[in-house]
């Protein structure tokens, strides 16, 4: 195996961060999603499961499920894990103190993992529409102890039936939350109410301004960590926004500051957002993951199951398919400026200042790119999502014979683009059947196993063996 940087490529990034730690700018980034994973079988039973909430630690995932073993309607689960690199343990629920015979739907657990907050909701005796919906919040002295007497939380709005989906910021000073009604047409704001101390009451409801609450309905807004980015639905029982790709949508804002107003609603597009339901995105602590539920082909639910998917920042900022010398320059070029496209640290949608957070990404991409060629046949290589596998295969496209994936899986690596020849000859133009190499690049999209198999062979000749082969295990963490 071969990697493209070495010491001098790491002594010159160091240096950069060194001479450049003391400038900022306030811009803002960009980022993308990597291909959504169903979370399997051990967290999506038979029923259906919805609107994950991630712990900050990773190590617990609390969601609703209609599971027959519940205690009535909707309940809410828990699932652990002892790392965030092990598998998810089986649903336990949360017992009679959180769940009851009405619905318990989307939670939000506090930093220090000991305040959890619950949507509850109750029908009317007829079964037609939802006749109160309240948030209640309960407290336990430490992990692993039982959860105490939830308490309804004393937030309302004007005007509104019912308030559900809360969500906090890190430092427990934001409770986002959504308010509906459903008398005079149906209507669903995004709202935020914030306090002093995690002592303190919560003060008036604010809402989240027009840029996000359209006249539409729009629920299950989530907060960041950082409090810089929200990730909302479109409620499809009540009116979808325009511009949605299929029966409910998750969009998202972006704000610079947490002073400052919430920018345009964007539609988080066809990489998350399918012909079916898809909602109830919420991103990790550390920004690297997005959760969310959907009742798209290949889940194991009867009707909804949890997904997840990598958020990754855009690094490749010249996009010509490779992070390298040519991205650090354009940082360097840009620093002290507001370009978009360097602030990608430490959440892949930045901090709104460019500084050495950000260098220190980069950096890591570069460094991490690994860089393959015929001579690592047969090996095995392991990826984290989002880097980037450079395979350089010898070739001579005048003779016919041209390099092509015959077996791959692109959930797991995904091929970034056409390959590209280099010829061997540097000369300009090039001596006629000199030959040289196809370079294709991919990117570690999801976690599993798969097998990357190329062939060199002519397309055009049917039942003739390649004239080589190449193959790789690639494993995805």
């Amino acid at each position: 195996m071969k990697n493209a940087h070495g010491p001098s490529a790491k002594v010159l990034i160091s240096g950069v961060i060194a001479g450049l730690l003391f400038w900022g700018q306030i811009v803002r980034a960009d980022f993308t999603f990597g291909e959504p994973v169903n979370l399997g079988p051990t967290a999506n039973t038979t029923a259906s499961e919805y609107v994950p909430c991630i712990s900050a630690d990773g190590l617990e995932l609390y969601f609703a499920s209609s599971s027959v073993f519940g205690f009535g309607g909707y309940d809410i689960w828990v699932c652990t894990r002892e790392t965030k690199d092990d598998e998810w343990g089986p649903p336990e629920n949360l017992g009679a103190v959180v769940n009851g015979p009405v619905t318990e739907w989307q939670t939000a657990i506090s930093t220090d993992g000991l305040e959890l907050y619950i949507q509850v909701w109750e029908r009317a005796a007829t079964g037609s529409a939802y006749v109160t919906g309240e948030i209640l919040v309960m407290r336990r002295a430490a992990k692993g102890e039982p959860w105490g007497e939830p308490v309804k939380l004393d937030v309302t709005v004007p005007g509104m039936d019912l308030v559900g989906g809360p969500s906090l910021t890190a430092d427990g000073l934001e409770l986002h939350f959504f308010a509906a009604k459903f008398e005079g047409g149906r209507q669903a704001e995004l709202y935020v109410t914030k306090r002093e101390t995690t002592d303190a009451p919560w003060g008036e409801p604010v809402s989240l301004g027009p840029a996000v609450n359209d006249g539409t309905c729009n629920v299950d807004g989530r907060i960041s960590s950082d409090g810089l980015l929200v990730i909302f639905a479109d409620w499809w029982a009540c009116s979808s926004r325009p511009g949605g790709l299929g029966g409910g949508d998750m969009w998202m804002a972006r704000r610079t500051t947490r002073d400052d107003d919430w920018g345009p609603a964007v539609n988080l597009g066809p990489a998350i957002n399918s012909a079916s339901e898809d909602q109830g995105g919420t991103i990790s602590a550390d920004g690297s993951t997005m959760y969310f539920h959907s009742n798209r082909p290949g889940g194991s639910g009867w009707r909804s199951d949890l997904w997840q998917a990598p958020v990754l920042p855009v690094v490749d900022f010249d996009d010509d398919g490779t992070v390298g010398l040519s991205d650090l320059l354009l940082m360097i070029e840009s620093w002290g400026t507001d370009d978009p496209l360097c602030d990608i640290g430490p959440m892949p949608w930045g901090d709104g200042v460019v500084d050495a957070k950000d260098l220190i990404v980069l950096a890591e991409h570069m460094l991490k790119e690994i860089h393959i060629d015929e001579s690592d046949n047969g090996s095995q290589l392991e990826f984290e999502q989002g880097q980037t596998l450079v395979l350089t295969l010898e070739s001579n496209p005048t003779t016919g014979y041209q390099w092509e994936q015959v077996e791959g899986q692109e959930s797991v690596l995904q091929q970034m683009g056409e390959a590209e020849y280099k010829p061997s000859d540097a000369g300009e133009p090039p001596l006629p059947g000199a030959g040289g190499w196809e370079i294709f690049r991919f990117r570690a999209a999801g976690p599993g196993q798969m097998t990357l198999q190329m062939i060199y062979h002519r397309p055009w000749e049917e039942g003739v063996e390649p004239l080589k082969t190449f193959s790789i295990q690639i494993v995805v963490r």
